[in-house]
């Protein structure tokens, strides 16, 4: 299993990033995944989760209305669209297979002016 995240860097309040997951070495189709996040002493949070066909979605209260998940099975690619993000978004983000318990290295997401 191999997860690489991607799209990070630094945006001012109110922007916007496209963060995206690109994985091989298993049946994509197949599982249902989710993004989290870990800011600098805290621990991990779940931000969103996607069903494997993408049917199904949820999300952290704190990101409702402004992230969006969604996933390309043909591409083998997962993607978090966020929208309206705020310093509190700061934090390294990672893609995760809840059955396999498999992470991507991580993508760091900064939210400052």
């Amino acid at each position: 299993v191999r997860l690489v995240e991607y799209g990070g860097g630094l945006v001012q309040p109110g922007g916007s990033l496209r963060l995206s997951c690109a994985a091989s070495g298993f049946t994509f189709s197949s599982y249902d995944m989710n993004w989290y996040r870990q800011a600098p002493e805290k621990e991990h949070e779940l931000v969103a989760g996607i069903s494997n066909t993408g049917s199904y979605t949820n999300y952290a209260d704190s990101v409702k209305g402004r992230f969006t998940i969604s996933r390309d099975n043909a591409k083998n690619t997962m993607y978090l669209q966020m929208n309206s993000l705020k310093p509190e978004d700061t934090a390294m983000y990672y893609c995760h297979v809840p059955r396999s318990g498999s992470w991507g290295q991580g993508t760091q997401v900064t939210v400052s002016s």
